[in-house]
């Protein structure tokens, strides 16, 4: 037998063991590993972000865990069970990918996410952006409805374009900000510039959450740095001036 088939039984029969021996693993419904799936999710996600591979792999397990945990939930449920999941998304991949399974032909990875798109809505999708969770971060969910939206075809032809349209939206939220407007027209101003900048990002190949992450972990870093300066000199942070703080700033820039 492959290894892989293998180790994913065993896993399988284990799930099977600890649903019936162990009380806490019983007790367990959809609803209460809900939360708990998130969290792995978001301990992956730091570990990929941190280039952590080993971790990257016990993450991996922890969240395979609970996609096996729901199959078993559901076989108990008589809705379905992990066959019924496997086999799913393996009929999904090879419908959208006739260009492996069928005789289209594409020119690229762009061809590829327009058929994917297409293949959705003859499937039975109402919208291109049905697809796009509402619970997920503001920015992210940007980004993937901007990104469906352009897998039809609903794009810009120049990057410069997008970049004409991140300075209109500027400068739409200066001049309300400096007329001190209503908040929720100062709000709305805001939002068209953040979601004309991920659109910007996207043209030009970066990943904004990403980005925004390690922007995170860099100031993360460097305030960090001041403080443990500060209490290394004695000193409290509300009582140095911003001078200092900024000459500290800088010398954890040096340091990176």
């Amino acid at each position: 037998m492959d290894q892989r088939l293998e180790a994913f039984g065993r896993l399988l029969k284990i799930m099977d063991e600890l649903r019936a021996g162990c009380p806490w693993d019983r007790e367990q419904t959809l609803e209460s590993l809900r939360h708990l799936t998130i969290e792995e999710t978001y301990e992956l996600s730091d570990a990929i972000m941190n280039h952590d591979l080993d971790e990257v792999k016990k993450e991996l397990g922890d969240l395979m865990l609970h996609l096996v945990f729901y199959a078993k939930i559901g076989e108990e449920q008589g809705a379905f069970d992990i066959k019924d999941v496997l086999d799913g998304i393996a009929e999904k991949l090879i419908i959208r990918h006739p260009h492996i399974y069928g005789e289209v032909k594409v020119n690229g990875a762009g061809d590829v996410k327009e058929n994917w798109e297409r293949i959705k809505l003859k499937e039975g999708k109402k919208s291109v952006l049905e697809g796009v969770p509402q619970s997920l971060p503001a920015l992210l969910k940007a980004y993937r409805m901007q990104e469906k939206a352009g897998g039809v075809g609903f794009e810009w032809e120049h990057k410069d374009q997008v970049w004409d349209k991140v300075l209109e939206e500027l400068q739409e939220l200066k001049t309300e900000a400096d007329q001190e407007s209503p908040l929720h027209r100062r709000e709305d101003e805001f939002g068209d510039l953040l979601f004309a900048l991920i659109n910007y990002a996207r043209y030009v190949g970066i990943n904004p959450e990403d980005a925004l992450e390690r922007t995170n972990r860099k100031f993360k870093s460097r305030f960090s740095h001041i403080e443990k300066v500060a209490e290394q000199q004695g000193k409290k942070l509300h009582e140095m001036s911003l001078e200092e703080m900024d000459g500290l700033w800088n010398q954890a820039k040096t340091l990176e």
